[in-house]
């Protein structure tokens, strides 16, 4: 199939659909197709040299409702469109975030091919009840006429769509590149020193400071413990000042970090944290600690429970509250035979995960509906 994955957000720039529609074309081209990624132009679009990248329109920065600034499209020549999608003669378009301005609606409005939407984000809920009622909603029911099917990676992505149309929406969940994650050289660890990690953005929705309260008071019994903060954002002065008026024993902020590094840090580290708030629509960063083998703590916001299934339930917290989250730390990070449990459970369950059963999903459901809508194919004029 000739394939074309419209992501809205400048693919240059760092960002979770970013790296899930890249992931998505490598295991599609692997798998024998034609696949190219459809994208805004970035201001400099001289550092990306590949092939399968179309850039499209302008992009200019934007901050979304997700509370994620990010480079949108803010302009597209519809001459433009129509030559690309005459010259490519897609089978399939899938959109990626298609409520997201301005190029999904733009090419949807031109293409002829089948048009598939995944959707990424749960949306505040602040958003739903001021903003989207004006603005976004009548702009996503613009959209949703022109698409053939509806994905979206949880039940919490899916809630806002399903909001606005009674068209099925089906369940792919992210996927994740075990091998990547589980090659890694085990690292030995310091015996006399517990690590507990967190990896993200420093934001307020992500629930670091709550995770600093707990850590207070674990360390009030526990003096062998240490946790590492890797990432930076809008909180990263505030999380630190906040560490130090509290005279947090053993904390370090090590700010952005590569890849590499994270791998390192996942498999060196006793216990990984994620306090998330709200906000979050699967639980991404919880399988790559999962599958590094690290025991896992996660906030019970909605995309995180769609994950945290079986077993994991123990995992999820309340991180606001602080005696029940310390508790918890102390359990997952002290009891062994619960930990060896946990981790034979979790070496299992993210198989399922795995990025060729998603992508397996993903073909499947594109050749269901190529089959049912093959009557619009390779119409464009030349």
């Amino acid at each position: 199939m000739k394939i074309g994955l419209v992501c809205p957000y400048n693919i240059a720039i760092g960002g979770g659909v970013q790296e899930i529609v890249r992931d998505l074309r490598n295991g599609l081209i692997k798998n024998g197709h034609d696949v190219r990624i459809l994208t805004p132009r970035p201001r400099d679009d001289t550092s990306i040299r590949d092939p399968d990248v179309i850039f499209i329109g302008n992009g200019g920065d934007f901050k979304l409702p997700t509370q994620t600034v990010a480079q949108l499209s803010t302009s597209v020549d519809n001459s433009e469109v129509d030559a690309i999608l005459a010259r490519e003669q897609f089978d399939i378009l899938h959109f990626h975030e298609p409520w997201v301005p301005l190029i999904s609606r733009q090419i949807l409005a031109r293409s002829k091919a089948v048009n598939i939407a995944t959707f990424h984000a749960k949306l505040p809920e602040t958003m739903m009840s001021r903003t989207m009622a004006k603005v976004v909603t009548p702009y996503t029911k613009s959209v949703l006429k022109y698409l053939h099917a509806l994905t979206a990676v949880s039940d919490a992505a899916a809630e806002y769509v399903s909001s606005l149309t009674d068209e099925p929406v089906t369940i792919i969940p992210n996927g994740i590149d075990l091998k990547r994650f589980q090659s890694v050289k085990s690292i030995a660890k310091t015996q006399d020193i517990k690590t507990i990690l967190y990896v993200g953005r420093l934001e307020q929705r992500k629930g670091v400071k709550y995770l600093l309260n707990a850590y207070e008071e674990l360390v009030k019994d526990q003096d062998n413990v240490q946790l590492i903060i890797a990432g930076n954002g809008p909180d990263r002065e505030k999380l630190e000042m906040q560490a130090a008026t509290q005279m947090l024993p053993n904390v370090s902020f090590l700010g952005y970090v590569s890849e590499e590094v994270k791998l390192q840090l996942l498999h060196s580290a006793d216990l990984f944290c994620a306090p998330a708030l709200h906000g979050e629509s699967f639980g991404l960063v919880l399988l790559e600690a999962m599958s590094c083998g690290l025991v896992t703590i996660a906030g019970d916001n909605a995309g995180y429970t769609s994950v945290m299934r079986e077993m994991g339930s123990l995992s999820l917290v309340n991180p606001r509250d602080t005696d029940s989250f310390a508790r918890r730390l102390k359990l997952l990070l002290n009891e062994e035979k619960l930990r060896r449990d946990w981790q034979l459970w979790a070496k299992s369950y993210v198989k399922q995960f795995d990025y060729p059963a998603i992508i397996g999903q993903y073909e499947d459901l594109y050749k269901y509906v190529l089959k049912h809508n093959s009557h619009r194919i390779h119409t464009y004029d030349s």
